[in-house]
This record gives C-alpha cells, structure tokens and sequence, in this order.
C-alpha cells in the first residue's frame, strides 16, 4: 500500500532522522513513539504529503486516500457541526456546486431552444450522475449517524463548532475521517482532549478499521490495545518491530542484552587475535601468519548495539508551608456559559494530602471547577480555600500562554524572582532544555517541549496544592512517567483533571466524577472507578428488570415497602464504602511486601513495623467479614 525507502529529514544540518525505511499494508495499525522533538509529527506530515523531505522516496499505489488527524485542529469559524463535517465530501460538494449553477441558468434563460440551453441539459444530467455515484443522495444520513455515533445528540448539529470544547472538536474532525473512508488513517495524539468513554470508543473502531493506521500517542494502554506493530524513532533511526508497545519494550531489551552478550564476547576474540598479532610481528619465522590474522581481523563485522536514548527530565515539585485540615472547600457552586449550564449546585470538600482525580465527558465541567478553585473564572456559590494554602496550577492550555517570540531561557527569567533566577539554567537542563537549546525560540518548540517548559515553570515557586489540568498532553511516554513519579512523591495535595487512565492508575485516592452538572465521588483510584462504572452499568441493566417484575408483582397486589427501599440504599452505600476500603489496604500491603523483598533490613527497621503491618491484615480480614455480611442482608433485602 504504502513504502518508505532511505527516507531523510534535517533542520539547519542535523538530521532529524536518516535513511529510514519500512512499508505499510492493510490491517497494519502501527504505534509511532519517541521522545518530544524525535521527529514523530514530521514523519506524520511527510506521508500525508504536508512536508517536503531531503533524500529518499515514498511510494504507495494509485487511488490510495489518506486521512491525517492533527494535533491543532482549525476549523473555519461560523460553520455549524453539520457543516463542517459535510466537508469530509470535497467531490460530491463539488458537483452540489454544478448542479446549482446549471439549475440557477436554467431557471433564469428563456431560450430554450438555442445549443446552448440544450447542451445545459446534457450536463445536468452527467453531473446528477455523478452525484449519485458518489453517494450525493446518501451523505447527509450517514453524517448525522456516525456523528451520533460519536456521542452528538441531534440538537447538537445545528450548533457553532468553536461553542464546543477540544474534546468535541476533535470528535467532528473524527467524524470526517470516518466519513471518508481513507486507505491510512495518520492520528497525531488522538487522545488528546478526549474524555475516557471516547477513548474506549475510537479503540474499537480502530480494531476493527480495514486500513492502514499510524499513530502517534503518549498513551501506553491505549497503544497496547489498538497497535500490532511499533516503530520508534531515536538517534535518527527507526526501531521496527511486529508488536504493540509493551511487548515491542520487552523484545527491544532483550535484544540489546543479547548484542551486548555477543559484542563482548567478540572483543574478546579481538583482543586475543591482537596479542597474537604483536606476539609473532616480532618474529620473521611467524611473520606470514601474523599477516594472516590482521587480515582475518579486517574482515570481522564489528558487532554494533542499538543505540539508546535514555534522557528523561527530572522532576520534583517544591513543597512550601503546611495548610490547615481543609484545602478547598466548595458550596453550591454554579457556572453557564452564556445558555449552556456546566455546574450547578455543587459541593466539594479536599483535605490536606488528598490526591484526587476529576474524570468525566468533555464538556461536563472538568476544567471549569480547576479555574474556579484557582479564581481564573467568575462562578456562583461560595469557593474557599484554606489556611494558608498556596496552589500551582497547570492549565490545560498552558502552552499556549507562552510567548513564541521569547528564549526558552527569557521565558523563564521572566516568571522567576530574585530567589530562583539563579536556579533557572539548573532547571532548564533537568527539563533537558541544555546547551543551546536554552536560546531557542518557543515558537520552534515541539507540543511536547512546550509542555515542559510550562512544567519547569512551575518549579520557580513553591506550592502546596497542586492543580493540574491534562498535564499528560503531548509528554513522551518516558516524560509522562517521570510525571507521575513526581506527582506520587509531591508531598501536598494534588488534585489531577486526566482521561489518560495509565497515568492515573495508582496515583490517586478519590475519583468525582462529572456528569449532568453535578459530581458524584469514588474512594478509589481509577481502575476502582471503572470497575464500579461497570457494575453500576449492570445495575441500569438489573434495575431495568427490577422495574418491571414490580410492576407484574404490584398487579398481583405485592409491593416493596418504602422502608425496604430505603434500607437497600443504605446497604448499597455502605457495601461501596467497605470495598474502596479493602482495595486502599490491599494496595498498602502490596506495596510494603515489594519493599520488604527489595530491601528487607531497611524495611522491618521502621518504628513499630511489624504492628502497623499485621494491622493492615488484620483490618483486612474484618472488612471482608463485613462485606460478607453486608452481601447477605442485600440478598436477603432483594
């Protein structure tokens, strides 16, 4: 379908990458990753026909259509949803526009006698051929289904594109790639300002998609479920590899310990044909057989290991005083955009320490809570912050405050004081912004180094509260996880607004979840969260079959009483308590058996340790002695 050969890119001499080659066929769905700046985005670009390239050649077979999902969508303003993904059909709005302009003349002339008029009717028909053809009579319903597809609701065709977050934006430039039905489907951080359910839903179109995929994602979980094949760029070069990405990390390793193994055995072949080669130089009775040796040197393919590049950004976010008990606390807190109501009647208390995630659907005001608790937006209801709390707040759009005309390096001296400004180059280089690259411009900065810049700025003073929104977008999969390192080590309260569930995972305590203008609160970490969705999904489908054995047993004259109604949620409640608990606990003991086996001297020399262990098992065993208990009376109820 499509082939890649000795394919070479560079900027102002360096080469970004060279000399690559690898081909792409139908049901090939490749994972392209590599650090911010590798090169992943150009490579985009080059396929879809975007970008000029130096050396090499691209190849595909005739009719082949690509679609590229970029990272910055634009859309021209004014249209509606309807109509902007009605520019997926470039050829049949093209014969929409004939038809028109023959249908205009042809109401407007009167010579209807004349060739010309009858050769207007010729066309009208050729070209309505053609509409039909291409579907002209079909693409409106299919648009509108696949836009429903997509989570639109009808109501929302007729709307302005820019009144809809990212996440929607990016589901109408989804809808047109759909609509298109391309050979390749080129995905630049797909996943980006998309919420979890949307996610879960372009994983299955994609298993299922026909073509050729490439994408670009920071997104382990989300790579491992769609990819069968990687392809990593580092140091100018491609690593290519019939694998999705966690498996593609686990060959590529064990491939460099065996060249490591096979190198070292061969320097030691070398090294001895050398000391016999000094060894007979000295003597003319050997000399021939030295001569014989050095040429049987010559002729030694050295062996070469895969080059690595395993520089990470280093990352630790700065402590300042402690708060009080209660960081945030929120009531009946309300906010519209113009007639659209996001929050309404919201409550929300964080104590100190609490690490918390927001999650929910675009849209559903995520991201407007985090700019009212940091008082960036005028909102209804009472927000207030505790004692002495100071927060650091990552937008989510944060990169984009950044000025295009400044040095990495002003960018930073600027939003320093007299305390940090001489930390700034010290920063910069754990940011891995060295050397030159301190003098670059932002505006030639890839997402992902832009995104790191806006971290590093954060550092310059110290916090207590961290508020961060998609902090994940456009980082390096190494970047993200030194991230998440920093995030479990910040020792204040976090609180994280993400739909990357990788990133989550393990990171915090609580999950609130946004939907219909309210949030709903989990005690538990996101795959508890999701385990919970799940199960709450069958209670939808079970209440469905509750209603309506009620409604047979209430025509024989048998009815569940209120208290026993009342009861049920009390149990349900108490039931969803009791298991968030046992999963916290059970995380905890896992966690010291790990330190126990990597160091186990360290480990029972803490203070009471044996106590505070046992107590944990112990905690343990009466939870589950409860939740049993809890499990019977709620059977016993239904």
């Amino acid at each position: 379908m499509l082939n890649i050969h000795n394919l070479s890119v560079s900027f102002q001499g360096e080469y970004l990458f060279e000399k690559i080659t690898f081909q792409l066929g139908a049901g090939t769905r490749v994972g392209l990753v590599g650090k911010n700046g590798a090169g992943k985005s150009t490579l985009l670009k080059i396929i879809s026909g975007e970008q000029e390239y130096d050396e090499g050649a691209i190849a595909m077979d005739k009719e082949v259509s690509i679609g590229f999902l970029k990272q910055d969508i634009d859309f021209v303003k004014g249209r509606t949803v309807l109509e902007e993904s009605y520019q997926a059909f470039t050829e049949i709005k093209k014969y929409e526009k004939q038809l028109d302009e023959i249908n205009t003349q042809l109401a407007t002339r009167t010579d209807y006698e004349s060739a010309s008029y009858n050769q207007l009717m010729i066309d009208l028909n050729d070209v309505q051929e053609q509409y039909e053809i291409h579907g002209g009579y079909n693409y409106q319903g299919e648009t509108e289904r696949i836009l429903q597809g997509l989570g639109f609701q009808r109501e929302d065709f007729n709307k302005i594109t820019e009144t809809f977050s990212g996440g929607w934006r990016m589901r109408i430039e989804l809808a047109k790639l759909l609509l298109q039905n391309n050979d390749i489907l080129l995905l630049d951080e797909p996943t980006n300002h998309l919420d979890i359910e949307s996610i879960l839903w372009l994983e299955e179109f994609l298993s299922a998609y026909a073509g050729a995929v490439v994408v670009v994602s920071h997104d382990k979980m989300f790579l491992d479920n769609i990819t069968n094949r990687t392809i990593e760029i580092s140091l100018g070069k491609i690593y290519d590899y019939n694998k999705p990405y966690t498996q593609y990390l686990v060959q590529r390793q064990e491939l460099r310990t065996q060249q490591l193994a096979s190198q070292k055995n061969q320097q030691k072949q070398i090294e001895h044909t050398e000391k016999l080669i000094s060894k007979f130089k000295a003597k003319a009775s050997k000399a021939t057989m030295a001569q014989s040796l050095m040429k049987k040197l010559d002729k030694i393919d050295r062996i070469e290991v895969d080059e690595d590049d395993n520089s990470v950004m280093s990352l630790r976010f700065p402590i300042s005083v402690i708060p009080g008990k209660v960081v945030i606390e929120a009531k009946n807190i309300s906010k519209s955009y113009g007639d659209k109501k996001v929050l309404q009647g919201v409550d929300l208390m964080i104590e100190r320490d609490s690490k918390v995630a927001f999650v929910g659907q675009n849209g559903q005001g995520k991201s407007t809570l985090a700019k009212i608790i940091v008082d960036e937006i005028p909102h209804g209801g009472v927000m207030n912050l505790g004692h002495n709390v100071q927060i650091g707040y990552f937008a989510q759009n944060q990169a984009d405050y950044l000025d295009g005309t400044k040095t990495v390096e002003d960018t930073m001296l600027d939003a320093a004081d007299e305390r940090t400004r001489p930390l700034v180059r010290n920063i910069l280089g754990s940011f891995l912004f060295r050397g030159d690259e301190v003098d670059k411009f932002v505006r030639v900065l890839s997402g992902g180094e832009r995104n790191r810049l806006a971290l590093a700025k954060l550092l310059l003073q110290p916090f207590n509260v961290l508020v961060m929104d998609e902090p994940t977008n456009h980082l390096d999969i190494k970047s993200k996880n030194v991230l998440k390192d920093a995030c479990k080590n910040f020792e204040g309260t976090l609180l994280l607004v993400s739909h990357d569930r990788d990133f989550l995972q393990g990171l915090t305590d609580k999950v609130y979840e946004f939907k219909d203008h309210q949030i709903k609160e989990y005690l538990g970490d996101i795959d508890y969260f999701l385990e919970q969705r799940n199960i709450q999904n069958l209670r939808e489908a079970e209440k469905r079959t509750v209603v309506a054995t009620e409604a047979k047993a209430e025509n024989a004259g048998g009815k569940q009483s209120y208290e026993d109604q009342k009861k049920l949620k009390s149990l349900t409640n108490r039931l969803s308590k009791i298991e968030s608990k046992i999963n916290k606990l059970e995380r905890e003991v896992k966690e010291i058996d790990v330190e126990l086996a990597v160091n186990y001297e360290a480990t029972i020399a803490k203070d009471d340790f044996f106590e505070k262990y046992q107590g944990k098992k112990d905690e343990i065993v009466k939870l589950m002695e409860d939740w049993e208990k809890v499990t019977n009376q709620l059977e016993q109820l239904s």
